[in-house]
């Protein structure tokens, strides 16, 4: 009798007395907002809005267009972790809010082609976006149906990154 009621009276234990401490994600879940869908313009001049991306998960950096070290190594993260999604890669779009107004040099945007460029400057849009520091410190995450809901270190690991970005994408297919 005694081991057929242990398992039972081990899992209540452990329900109640072992819950795990801390959470499995890397990236820091932050209040979900819905960001407004304002129009804004690309860097090319055509106009922008969030909604265009709908149905899709966003990784997003505020940062000025000078774009400096920090900056491009967003970027690069970015589109290595995008990469490493393999199948599941189209499913994410990568995006860059410029809130400086500067345009950044073409070499920068060859090299991250496939990054959607926004001007974004004195958008109430920046507002929306929270930050510890700086927005220019982190790597954010917008869900399919346009939720703010995540952000990454300022010194974000990519391997980490990419393993929480695979854990939202398995979680949220569809069928």
């Amino acid at each position: 009798m005694a081991l057929m009621v242990a398992p039972i009276a081990l899992s209540y234990l452990l329900y109640f007395w072992g819950a795990p401490s801390g959470s499995v994600n890397y990236g820091e879940l932050i209040e979900v907002k819905v960001l407004p869908d304002v129009a804004l313009r690309k860097t090319d001049g055509v106009i922008f809005n969030f909604s265009q991306l709908r149905g899709k998960w966003i990784m997003l950096v505020v940062d000025s267009g000078m774009c400096d070290e920090s900056c491009r190594k967003k970027l690069y993260y970015m589109r290595q972790v995008r990469v490493m999604q393999k199948t599941e890669m189209e499913r994410i779009e990568r995006v860059w809010l410029i809130d400086d107004g500067k345009i950044p040099e073409t070499g920068i945007t060859e090299e991250f082609r496939g990054t959607v460029l926004i001007n974004a400057k004195d958008n109430d849009l920046l507002k929306a976006i929270p930050a510890r520091i700086s927005q220019h410190d982190h790597i954010y995450m917008i869900d399919p149906l346009g939720n703010l809901m995540m952000r990454f270190p300022k010194d974000v690991d990519p391997s980490l990154m990419a393993k929480d970005i695979k854990r939202l994408l398995k979680v949220s297919q569809i069928g």
